[in-house]
């Protein structure tokens, strides 16, 4: 369904992505993880068209998408559900109106069809009846059911999460991961899950790729340093796969150490 062929993207003289490969079978879910700065969310906008590579190819069933129009793009999005990092909830509208808003700018649905599609949504993740509700009143678990109700309101082939679990105590975080389970089951929809939580990528995810820092590699190496199930993390052969998944600061924090005393070297 998804596929990035040597994809590279540089901002200035930062380089984040260098010939990314990987492709994403329909109905797979798949966790990206790495550290912070190695271009997750980079490849996101990537596949919905939000940027445009500096070379390779990005495909979305059998299209190319980086070759797309902007009409093309607009039409494909349809097929795509986003939910953001921290919700982005426009606050001015209420719930009601915050999950209608894919239905009405890319739909020709009457108001009763959009209204009876937002309940179906909210009663999806559990919050049924607050539809009349502005954000503010919500609590941050709340937030994320609601921006995950409008993420699946069009019922899209595919879900993008970006964090989804940031920010939302252990407990809640489990019902997200939960709510992103049933929304497969009962969507058969492709999913992409950017995230830090090893919890998160171990419950919901089939297969997990991990990406590193271009500037700790070394000449030559991919940037994917892990891409299979996520009961291989464990056993990965890669020292720094074992760090990410145990959370263990290892070089990085010789490396901090490093870099504070050249600073400090540098100002005196």
């Amino acid at each position: 369904m998804i596929e990035l062929i040597d994809v590279h993207k540089s901002f200035g003289k930062q380089v984040v992505l260098d010939g990314v490969n990987f492709s994403v079978e329909t109905g797979e879910t798949v966790a990206l993880l790495g550290p912070s700065g190695t271009g997750k969310s980079v490849l996101l906008k990537h596949i919905v068209g939000l940027l445009r590579p500096d070379r390779g190819e990005v495909w979305f069933e059998g299209r190319r998408v980086d070759t797309m129009t902007e009409s093309q793009l607009a039409k494909m999005r349809e097929k795509f559900g986003f939910l953001f990092q921290m919700g982005a909830l426009f606050d001015s509208m209420t719930v009601r109106d915050n999950i209608a808003f894919p239905l009405a700018e890319h739909t020709g649905m009457s108001r009763t069809e959009q209204k009876d599609r937002v309940a179906q949504a909210l009663k999806m993740v559990g919050l049924p009846n607050i539809d009349k509700k502005m954000p503010a009143e919500l609590s941050g678990g709340q937030r994320k059911r609601v921006a995950l109700a409008r993420a699946i309101v069009l019922e899209p082939a595919v879900v993008l999460y970006d964090e989804p679990t940031t920010g939302l105590d252990p407990i809640m975080s489990d019902v997200i991961n939960e709510l992103m389970l049933s929304t497969r089951r009962n969507y058969q929809v492709t999913g992409l899950v950017v995230t830090h939580d090893m919890h998160t990528a171990r419950k919901v995810a089939e297969r997990v790729i991990m990406l590193y820092p271009l500037s700790r590699l070394g000449p030559g190496e991919p940037q994917i340093v892990f891409d299979g199930p996520p009961e291989e993390l464990d056993r990965a052969s890669d020292r720094r796969v074992r760090q990410f998944v145990r959370g263990e600061a290892g070089e990085r924090l010789m490396e901090m150490r490093e870099q504070a005393e050249t600073a400090g070297s540098e100002v005196t």
